[in-house]
């Protein structure tokens, strides 16, 4: 027999399944039962029949008498409740708390009452005897004739996110965001590494740059390399390993072997291929490097593990400090390379052998036992990345910069990889997440990430998404969040279905944020949120209040008469820009290159569907014409009619300083804006179609930053930027 609507609803409601909801275009969307009954069965709850979903969702959701976890906010007092039944006496209870800090709080529950609810259903509300510093601290309560407590964490935050002084203080800065594969010098080895990545910090910060922002730097398939895409990781607490600066290595300087194969000739004429190729060759790339650092990792051993000097013990440091995740990341890299040598279409843990399918495995921990060498091995390199990156936000320090890098925090983690293959229940891997169509992607986005289950989130006091910040907060001034909407809610999409097919699933949003504002002020750490798509009215509040700055991409902040809002008009809190790694860039939008792409590709199929956006594309040119000579910023030198206007380096310029005279605190810049080039890095909604994630910068970073064009670009952004910080000083002084 069916479930009735009702209690389907009911249920999803419980679950945080939202069955509608109001689409990029200001229309309501009706979920399918099927979604909501996949969704439902996915979480836990039994689709048999009425009575077993309802039985099901009474264990799950049964309340505890004491919260897994409970919040409070620094300098104020904070209340407990406990569900009690009402025969339960307040003599019988007693309370101790340990802070993180090591101290001990205690007392009695009968003179701490402050309400009591219970008659109403509700619980029995007591208050801690003192305000708590922030941290993570355990509250235990003890009951007369029970032999173990009740036991919760108690996270103390601050009530926002952290943001430099300088920030606080009105000054307006800006900087580069890059995809760092991207970077060409003559130096790299066919992709930009750290040493690129040190090289641009130094030249962009003497141009008056404050941060240079990455894309997510997570760890991808040494094994696979073509499997590049930084937003599908293998894990996100670790990094790419082919980002490491091999000469930069210290053991290279002290293996004549490694220095002997490098310099032969065959090895050179691969090295200048890979790194002349206007794509990067990611196989190539990966197969160069994997041929050098085994040597430098035997070196290493020889000279720092054998005989354990300071450098051996410092690598000892990093392995135990990073524990399970981390050797758990070296394992499934080292299996999968092995397996990838007998067949290199295993392309994830799901192909590999039955006893190899989960870390935990008694045939994986033998594995980790008989191969040491090549489980350290993967350590090694893990730690060569994490060395060279923190050298890099060093020197950025070092050249004055206020923020640093500024890291990027991708939305989930391949199914496939090494995360989902050590997890043990966090990620629910029948669904995947994404986005309902919206303009960046027509038909929808599914991205083949498994979600956190919320509900086993919570029960382990968020410790998961607590690492993961902690992770990604090391060694920057700001992390950007991308589709930080998923704190709020995500798009869940059941398996084999199309992104059109999904729902909403809602996050406790208040206190994922809480742990944000907290991790951020323990890293020095600002908060930037990709807010982009289909954005529901609540999120706004919540992200202001929280600290975080708000994503303002000129093209899609637009007023109701179609015309675009000056950027003077945008919040304070917030990081502004013309373009991003998900649009075409600004040469390829003025020029409609996405849209004939899009055409090509079957994004835009036929013409019916691409004709009103070619108008719709001229006529946002014009407005955009119309905007920036208003604002006095379109130079004399360039036509006002948007039919005959070209992207030329004036036209870039005037865009770019209109942006930088704007209120954002923050503001990012493409150097492929600067470099005026045409195709993007990245096709949202495409697989196969385009190659995503490839496309190198025309120019290498030795001549880059001597071309007029950019230095004069550079120089009048900063002067734009330096006079609005001085108005906005000089307005909090009045």
């Amino acid at each position: 027999m069916e479930i009735e609507q009702n209690v389907l609803l009911e249920v999803a409601h419980q679950a945080g399944i939202a069955e509608r909801y109001i689409s990029n275009w200001g229309k309501e969307a009706i979920v399918s039962r099927k979604t909501i009954e996949y969704l439902l069965g996915v979480l836990g709850y039994d689709m048999q029949s009425k009575e077993a979903l309802l039985h099901s969702a009474e264990k799950i959701h049964k309340q505890p008498i004491l919260e897994p976890v409970l919040f409070g906010k620094d300098e104020q007092v904070i209340e407990v409740p406990l569900y009690l039944g009402s025969s339960a006496r307040e003599s019988e209870f007693q309370w101790y708390l340990d802070t993180e800090q090591g101290e001990r709080y205690e007392g009695y529950l009968q003179s701490q009452i402050v309400r009591d609810e219970r008659e109403d259903g509700g619980p029995l509300v007591f208050s801690l005897s003192t305000t708590l510093p922030i941290g993570y601290h355990t509250l235990s309560v003890l009951r007369k004739g029970r032999q173990t407590p009740y036991q919760t964490t108690l996270i103390v935050t601050p009530s926002s996110c952290f943001r430099q002084p300088e920030l606080v203080q009105g000054k307006k800065l800006w900087g580069p965001s890059v995809q760092l594969y991207t970077l060409r010098s003559q130096q790299n080895w066919g992709i930009g590494d750290f040493g690129d990545l040190k090289q641009l910090v130094v030249k962009i910060a003497e141009m008056g740059a404050n941060f240079v922002g990455l894309n997510p730097i997570h760890a991808l398939f040494p094994a696979s390399p073509e499997s590049a895409s930084p937003y599908s990781p293998s894990s996100r607490r670790w990094i790419n390993i082919l980002y490491i600066d091999v000469k930069a290595v210290p053991e290279l300087s002290q293996c004549q072997v490694a220095q002997k194969q490098i310099s032969s000739p065959a090895f050179q004429k691969r090295l200048n291929t890979a790194r002349e190729s206007e794509w990067v060759q990611y196989a190539a790339v990966a197969a160069l490097k994997m041929e050098i650092l085994p040597l430098l990792y035997d070196t290493f051993k020889s000279l720092h593990l054998d005989p354990l000097t300071e450098r051996g013990q410092a690598f000892h440091d990093f392995v135990a400090k990073g524990g399970e995740s981390l050797l758990s990341l070296a394992a499934f890299d080292a299996i999968h390379a092995e397996l990838c040598e007998k067949d290199s279409d295993i392309w994830g843990w799901p192909v590999f052998p039955e006893n190899y399918r989960r870390f935990h495995s008694s045939a994986v921990k033998d594995y980790i036992r008989d191969h040491e060498d090549r489980i350290n091995f993967y350590l090694y390199m893990q730690w060569l990345a994490d060395t060279q990156i923190q050298e890099v936000q060093r020197v950025a320090k070092a050249q004055g910069m206020t923020i640093g890098l500024y890291r990027d925090l991708a939305v989930g983690v391949a199914e496939s990889g090494a995360e989902a293959w050590a997890d043990q229940g966090n990620l629910l891997l029948d669904v995947s997440i994404g986005a309902p169509p919206d303009e960046l992607g027509p038909l929808g986005q599914n991205w083949g990430l498994p979600p956190l289950n919320p509900q086993t989130l919570r029960h382990q006091a968020y410790e998961p998404f607590i690492q993961l910040l902690r992770a990604n907060m090391k060694y920057c001034g700001a992390l950007r969040i991308d589709h930080i909407l998923g704190l709020l809610r995500l798009w869940w999409i059941p398996r084999g279905e199309k992104a059109t097919q999904g729902a909403y699933l809602y996050y406790r949003v208040d206190e994922l944020l809480a742990i944000l504002a907290l991790e951020s002020h323990r890293h020095q750490c600002s908060v930037i949120g990709e807010d982009l798509g289909t954005v529901p009215d609540e999120i706004a509040s919540l992200l202001a209040d929280a600290g975080i700055h708000s994503y303002k991409v000129f093209f899609f902040e637009t007023a109701k008469d179609g015309g675009y809002i000056s950027p003077q008009h945008y919040t304070a809190q917030s990081m502004s820009a013309l373009c991003t790694h998900d649009m075409p860039t600004l040469r390829g939008f003025w020029h409609c290159r996405d849209l004939t792409m899009g055409h090509e590709i079957g994004l835009y199929p036929d013409e019916k569907m691409l004709k009103p956006r070619f108008d719709a594309r001229l006529h946002n040119k014009q407005a955009i014409l119309d905007s920036i000579a208003w604002h006095g910023f379109l130079p004399d030198s360039v036509g006002r009619d948007a039919m005959t206007v070209p992207m030329d380096e004036a036209l870039s310029e005037a865009m770019h300083l209109h942006m930088a005279a704007g209120a954002s605190a923050l503001m990012s810049i493409q150097l492929e804006d600067w470099l005026q080039m045409d195709n993007p890095v990245n096709i949202p909604g495409t697989v196969e179609e385009y190659p995503n994630w490839r496309r190198k910068l025309c120019e290498p970073l030795e001549t880059l930053f001597t071309l007029p064009a950019v230095q004069r670009l550079a120089e009048h952004i900063s002067v734009v930027r330096a006079e609005k910080s001085k108005v906005v000083k000089d307005c909090v002084k009045d």
